[in-house]
């Protein structure tokens, strides 16, 4: 039988190589993870502030009033901001208008208007205060219903 010094050779070195997985390198890889937490605020529900006016009485009317809540991630900080409603026609004069006839009764409500946010599952109540009517702007006015709509909007 005749040998191949060459394919000998070549047979042992491919033998030899497969044979020894030492010599083949490893390596290693890192992934970055990294997340964003969006700051976020959202109202779970309105308000309302509600007024018995009666023009017997000589002091002015405090509202009766159920107060918002809204939620703000974990330590964002929010400003709360509030339209003058629907039916104001001076900056920062808010009234009521009636039902039928083309009466107004002006009223004044304020808030705190920032903070931090706590996260979604502690919600926060905006607390509406000094919800008033002065007696002069009611105990002249038409009898019926009157009615604005104050548009609050949070941001983070």
């Amino acid at each position: 039988m005749k040998f191949n010094k060459l394919g000998l050779v070549g047979a042992l070195c491919v033998a030899g190589f497969l044979g020894n997985t030492s010599a083949l390198a490893a390596d290693t890889a890192n992934v970055a993870v990294s997340a964003t937490v969006t700051g976020t605020c959202k109202f779970n529900s309105g308000g309302a502030i509600a007024f018995t006016l009666d023009p017997n009485s000589a002091a002015a009317a405090a509202g009766t009033v159920t107060s918002p809540i809204f939620w703000c991630t974990k330590g964002a900080a929010y400003t709360v901001t509030g339209n003058d409603g629907a039916n104001s026609v001076t900056a920062g004069a808010r009234r009521m208008k009636h039902a039928s006839l083309t009466e107004y009764i002006p009223y004044s409500f304020s808030y705190t208007a920032t903070g931090t946010g706590t996260g979604k599952t502690t919600p926060i109540t905006l607390t509406l205060s000094s919800a008033s009517v002065a007696n002069t702007d009611f105990v002249n006015a038409s009898a019926g219903s009157y009615a604005d709509t104050v548009v609050l909007s949070i941001t983070p």
